[in-house]
């Protein structure tokens, strides 16, 4: 394939980064791929050997430092992936890193794409839509999950799932409050100074090499926990299990940003849900279900009835918006995302479980 010429890749040796700047260094050898990441997540170490062997350079720097930016005024795209990525962060009182890696960096990186003049692709999160809005769905409890209503009465819900159309007004959590900020500044620079952007807000991102926690990456910590035979449980919506997330498997996230790559102007000053939908798309059952049987480890999963803060009971992205400006459609299915995970964890299995086990 034809190069993409010079592309920096933020948050590069994280999950969805390192996946990016993999793939795009072995489809376009003509192009040069940086990542630079300040390594703060545990396992991102174990990125840098991929990072290597596939010919992308690695840089060790802070999206909240300029100067850690400044020597890279030539690049021809920013796809900012950096990011405190977790629900929970802030809620400890400590509210610096998140607002400093997920706000102020996405400055300084938009910043960087203003100088150098190039495309800019921001991954954002679902996470932006308030908590208050995402609890309004009208759901149907069926024997493995909660199911979305075919009425929906609230705004920006529809038996599709969540549009972009749903009000922003609320909160959301740190993370989400911080992601959606950015996006502001991101709508600002393209509209100052014509920078040609475009926003992924992303549901559930999930596949091999995800550093998968409670708290961000939820299907990977569900996998892990039933090859390595730790404790789980249902938290909240009664202990049931039956909450729901939607996920693509991260090789779709990078088809369609390859996609936006090759086409800056196309994609420029739009803002896209991205997501599984309802075709790929879990509850805790039924993945207890599917990593049982991938593993061969049945799971005794505890029950914890009440909720937690910053939880909702079903989140599904409705892609439509998407789906009318692209051809691209998700190509895998929940249990091949589960079965790639399993296949990365027992291919790397003690390094893995020292990390995350």
């Amino acid at each position: 394939m034809s190069g993409l010429g010079k592309i920096l890749i933020t948050g590069g040796a994280g999950f969805v980064g390192s996946s990016l700047a993999i793939s795009l260094a072995e489809s376009h050898p003509d192009s040069e791929v940086i990542a630079l990441d300040n390594l703060y997540r545990r396992g991102s170490e174990l990125n840098l050997d991929r990072l290597a062997a596939a010919g992308v350079e690695f840089v060790r720097g802070d999206v909240r430092e300029p100067g850690d930016l400044a020597s890279f005024a030539d690049i021809d795209a920013l796809i900012e992936c950096s990011a405190e990525p977790s629900v929970m962060s802030g809620t400890d009182g400590d509210t610096s890193y998140v607002y400093e890696t997920n706000l102020t960096g996405a400055y300084n990186c938009l910043e960087l794409a203003r100088r150098a003049g190039c495309q800019f692709i921001f991954l954002s999160t679902s996470r932006v839509y308030p908590m208050a809005g995402l609890r309004q769905a009208a759901l149907v409890e069926e024997a493995t999950r909660f199911e979305l209503a075919t009425e929906q009465p609230a705004a920006g819900w529809s038996a599709a799932g969540v549009s972009e159309e749903m009000p922003l007004e609320g909160a959301r959590t740190f993370y989400g409050t911080t992601k959606l900020s950015a996006e502001f500044l991101c709508a600002e620079f393209s509209a100052q100074f014509g920078l040609p952007v475009v926003v992924n807000r992303c549901g559930v991102v999930a596949g091999p090499w995800q550093m998968g926690k409670v708290d961000q990456g939820v299907f990977t910590h569900w996998m892990l926990a039933h090859e390595f035979e730790k404790p789980l449980s249902y938290i909240g919506f009664g202990g049931s299990g039956k909450q729901v997330r939607d996920l693509l498997h991260v090789d779709d996230l990078v088809d369609l940003i390859e996609e936006q790559l090759a086409d800056p102007e196309g994609w420029a000053g739009q803002t896209f849900n991205v997501g599984g939908g309802r075709d790929v798309s879990l509850s805790l059952v039924e993945a207890s279900r599917i990593c049982a049987r991938l593993t061969g480890h049945e799971l005794e999963v505890g029950a914890v009835p009440e909720d937690r803060d910053g939880d909702v009971p079903l989140y599904i992205s409705d892609c439509s918006r998407l789906f009318a400006h692209t051809n691209w459609r998700p190509k895998r299915d929940a249990e091949c995302v589960l079965a790639d995970i399993l296949g990365w964890i027992r291919s790397d299995r003690d390094r893995v479980g020292e990390v995350l086990g």
